[in-house]
């Protein structure tokens, strides 16, 4: 038994040496042999012993934000105890993840520039899952008493799965040994058998007796600091890192050379803004013509997506990432953290790490390239991504209804909520879930509001209802809305209506076919007036549901007339009313042909949202009741209609 212990012993030494050792590093491109305990850092902060760090370049070293909480007031110095003979080395803090403060806040992490570059070679880093398993892990901290010379404390990992999607928790190898306390802070969490890098110490657990502590992993430093994800190796198979069940075997050793080389700058990339120096890498230039998504290298993805999101951060884009996300993501990637990303770099490296298809990865840069290149179109013509409220008949009375909220976004249709409301509830119901389809509308489309009603609601005022629970606003007020009737989104009539479209498309504008309130007409002729090539707006003086007009309304929404409006305020003279001058319908028809019959019927919805916007300027605007019936079959597309939801489990 002693035997065995002494030889366990030895065995653990040698592994324990083996981190501070000998490695291979690739300086200059040439393969040397060098020490890398020498990366080891160790921070002052107005003369005063703060922390720890660890060198990732030849003048950058990174360590906890709260180690250097005071850098902005007092001078920070670092020094490397492995490298005998060596002076301190002046240093500032030249970006922040954004920590905020207290013991348990994301982003504690601060990159300190040192005042010039040292002769020792960086650290080498590792993806955080090889980390994992059975895996001594040692980090060498400055605790009391160890202030000049430093100790080691030995660790692993408590699984793969991580603390609020950014933290690893450290538990002690042993139940003796050095602990992880003050001192540790920045510390390098290093894997014994080969010597990497995995993550930062960034807080232990302050309990009497409790050995354990969190580190913040490789993966999720570099999703606040976009200068270390050149670092940070790939897996095969996967988008990026390999971090979770997924991952496959590590592809090699750590590249030499950087993709992008990066100078951080006195401001710094604190907020995960990607430094603006480096153009686009095109994909065509890293890999071979032709190659199909899903075998691009990894290393080619990430310097294409690197570059593109430096170049918005150049350009200032202004881009929702949760809704770049959610345009790119396949049906069975993983749904964004619930507080959204800090940064459009934050989202890429989400997509690089957490995303195991590759094909993500391209449609997002696809998807910001996009937004990048592509510019505003010359005549205005809106690309509409719609949200949709579909409100049908529930079976459980007349006044029940069943409601669904949904996004379109490219060809797919994101289900965000469905519920039976009661028709009194139907204002507070949209209200509450329609902001929540946002997020999945495609980046840098137009908003369009389009509730599919029964028929005999299509006079809902459902421009008039509130925008959100906490902006009462009128949503005909904030975006484009317009309705339609429910028959027309299926069947023939959808066939007919895409057919009618693919030419109205192309139309500068939109001429009005008027339908008197007391029109004499058979509504026959009216179906075969709106089949003819120059006809497309049908403007009703009636209000909908008024018995004169109705059997006329109801032949254009079936025949089926691409667009009609009225006023839901309608005529408002006696039954015999044959249009005459002072007919508050003819007048509404007048001004109608003077505002929209030189519009073009892509762009109707957006000519009436201005309408609506005047009319709340004025009293008694002929516009304030003003209803538009519009849809585009174009605007609805959906690959996946009538199949299961892409986000349900079933699918």
């Amino acid at each position: 038994m002693v035997a065995v212990a002494v030889a366990r012993a030895l065995a653990d030494a040698r592994a324990l040496a083996g981190a501070f050792a000998i490695a291979l590093a690739r300086p200059g491109g040439r393969w040397v042999r060098v020490i890398p305990g020498e990366w080891q850092a160790r921070v002052e902060c107005g003369g005063r012993l703060v922390g720890a760090g660890f060198l990732v370049t030849a003048d950058k070293v990174l360590t906890c934000a709260h180690v250097v909480q005071d850098g902005d007031r007092a001078p920070v110095t670092v020094s490397f105890p492995q490298h005998p003979g060596a002076d301190p080395v002046p240093a500032r803090v030249v970006a922040r993840g954004g920590w905020p403060g207290l013991r348990a806040d994301r982003g504690d992490l601060a990159v300190l520039q040192l005042a010039s570059e040292v002769a020792i070679a960086p650290a080498v880093l590792a993806p955080t899952d090889a980390a994992h398993g059975d895996r001594r892990l040692v980090a060498y901290g400055f605790p009391q008493g160890y202030d000049d010379d430093g100790t080691l404390a030995e660790y692993r990992t408590a699984g793969p799965f991580p603390v609020m999607d950014e933290w690893i928790q450290l538990v002690a190898w042993s139940g003796h040994g050095q602990p992880l306390v003050a001192g540790f802070s920045g510390a390098a969490v290093i894997l014994v058998e080969t010597g990497e890098v995995v993550g930062m110490v960034t807080a232990a657990d302050r309990a009497r007796d409790v050995r354990t502590g969190r580190m913040m992993p490789t993966h999720v430093i570099a999703r606040y600091w976009p200068d270390l994800s050149d670092l940070v190796p790939f897996r095969e198979g996967i988008g990026a890192a390999g971090h979770g069940p997924n991952a496959g075997t590590r592809a090699g050793a750590q590249a030499g050379a950087r993709l992008n080389s990066t100078k951080a700058d006195g401001n710094g990339h604190g907020n995960g803004t990607a430094p603006a120096h480096t153009d686009r890498a095109s994909l065509d230039d890293l890999t071979p013509a032709g190659l199909d998504p899903a075998e691009v290298p990894a290393h080619a993805s990430r310097a294409r997506l690197r570059g593109l999101v430096e170049k918005a951060a150049r350009a200032g884009l202004d881009c929702d990432p949760v809704r770049l996300y959610r345009d790119a993501a396949g049906e069975f990637d993983p749904e964004p953290p619930a507080e959204g990303f800090a940064s459009l770099w934050a989202a890429a490296w989400f997509v690089l790490c957490e995303v195991d298809d590759p094909r993500t990865s391209t449609r997002f840069a696809d998807r910001l390239d996009a937004l990048l290149t592509v510019p505003v179109r010359a005549d205005g013509t809106p690309d509409w991504s719609p949200i949709l409220v579909e409100v049908r008949p529930s079976g459980a009375g007349n006044d029940v209804f069943r409601v669904e909220v949904s996004a379109y976004s490219g060809r797919r249709r994101h289900l965000v909520a469905s519920g039976t409301v009661a028709e009194d509830r139907l204002p507070a119901y949209v209200q509450d879930h329609v902001e929540e389809a946002f997020p999945y509308l495609r980046p840098g489309a137009d908003e369009l509001i389009a509730f599919a009603l029964p028929r005999d609601r299509l006079d809902l005022p459902v421009d008039r209802w509130g925008s959100a629970p906490d902006d009462p606003t009128p949503l005909g007020r904030t975006y484009p809305v317009v309705v339609t009737d429910h028959a027309r989104r299926a069947g023939g009539k959808r066939h007919v209506l895409t057919r009618v479209w693919d030419r109205l498309r192309s139309y500068e504008d939109a001429p009005v076919q008027r339908v008197a309130c007391d029109c004499p007409d058979n509504p026959m002729k009216l179906r075969r007036r709106m089949r003819q090539p120059d006809a497309c707006l049908a403007g009703f003086a009636a209000a909908s549901p008024t018995a004169r007009t109705r059997a006329h309304f109801e032949e254009s929404v079936t025949a089926p007339a691409p667009m009609i409006v009225w006023s839901r305020r309608g005529c408002e003279g006696e039954a015999g009313c044959a249009g005459s001058g002072d007919c508050s319908g003819t007048a509404f028809l007048d001004v109608v042909d003077a505002h929209l019959s030189h519009v073009s019927p892509v762009e109707l919805p957006r000519a009436v949202l201005e309408l609506r916007e005047e009319a709340d300027t004025e009293d008694d605007h002929w516009a304030r009741d003003i209803q538009l019936l519009w849809d585009d079959p174009h605007c609805f597309t959906d690959e996946h209609a009538g199949a299961v939801h892409t986000r349900s489990p079933l699918a």
